[in-house]
């Protein structure tokens, strides 16, 4: 089974504008789940492969309907914890391509709250860690520690910082904090955006060779129009393109990427990804390029089904 672990949280995303007479030009905002490790559980569940979900969340009623979907993505909950604190809202504005900022509002809020669980049950062989969950105490020491105990019975742990620089109040502490991660990462997916904040402005692949010798079997990189593309120990072994479509928003394209890669690789019968060749890499790329590509073409964080994957040209 594959564990995500992280804040499930409301995205309120833009609807259609209001009378600009009344409301100065704003928009209806209207709910959809999401969150990132909450999104990437839903698409590798969609995808057909066991995954369960870590994490709590609230007895409101923005929370009942993230249970709901968790459990109509074939998502396992044995491991969520219910609270009756408020659930995480995220106020998303668009820009003109489609590109997503938020706006957090997350005090006292029920995900930031998770207990460690302890080990993990043995059928676990999938860890995967990001985004707010690492950033909000006391959760985030909650996380660090279930991912230094994973990585040490050898789960494959996985991670995707997916930044939110505007959460983060010590940039250079939680640089620091994200150096310490790597030896007991796996496998780091990234986007550029991130890398280049991370790396404070250095090359995106010169940043992903510098982590491989941390310790980090390897590092996809997400680079919007430009693909996808792996770094391992032994550099540069394999890019694919995007695939063309018609976007609509890029809510939770890196999230499908990293739902479809675990999925690809627990369906591979892959626990390490150090043994991958650019071959296995090159299918496994295409695999989450494809999956990304039709969630791009929906509004909000909709991950394709496996019927879907099978459907797309």
């Amino acid at each position: 089974m594959i564990v995500v672990g992280g804040e499930a949280l409301v995205d309120l995303v833009p609807g259609e504008p209001l009378d600009s007479t009344v409301d100065g030009g704003l928009r209806a905002l209207l709910p959809r789940m999401g969150g990132g490790p909450y999104n990437v559980a839903l698409a590798a569940g969609r995808l057909g492969v066991p995954t369960g979900f870590l994490s709590r969340v609230s007895n409101d009623r923005f929370g009942v309907a993230l249970v709901d979907r968790l459990h109509a993505s074939g998502v396992d909950t044995a491991l969520l914890q219910r609270g009756n604190e408020p659930t995480t809202l995220a106020v998303v504005a668009l820009d003109e391509k489609g590109s997503a900022r938020y706006t957090f509002y997350t005090e006292g809020t029920a995900d930031r709250l998770v207990a460690d669980p302890g080990p993990l049950p043995e059928d676990v062989t999938a860890l995967s860690l990001g985004t707010l969950g690492m950033v909000l105490e006391p959760g985030a020491s909650t996380y660090e520690t279930l991912l230094r105990r994973e990585s040490a019975r050898g789960v494959l742990t996985v991670l995707d910082p997916n930044i939110r620089a505007a959460l983060i109040e010590d940039p250079a502490a939680y640089r620091a904090r994200f150096e310490s991660w790597l030896p007991h990462v796996r496998l780091l997916k990234i986007s550029d955006d991130d890398t280049e904040w991370l790396a404070e402005g250095a090359d995106p692949v010169d940043a992903a060779k510098v982590w491989t010798s941390c310790g980090v079997d390897a590092v996809v990189l997400t680079r919007g129009a430009q693909g996808l593309s792996v770094i391992t120990r032994a550099g540069e072994i394999a890019q694919v393109p995007s695939r063309r479509v018609d976007v609509v928003d890029t809510i939770g394209a890196g999230d499908t990427v990293q739902g479809a890669l675990l999925a690809w690789l627990y369906s591979n019968g892959v626990r390490d990804v150090s043994t991958l060749d650019a071959d296995g890499w090159r299918s496994a790329l295409e695999f989450a390029a494809k999956a990304a590509s039709i969630t791009v073409s929906r509004s909000g964080a909709e991950p394709p089904t496996a019927e879907d994957m099978a459907s797309a040209v």
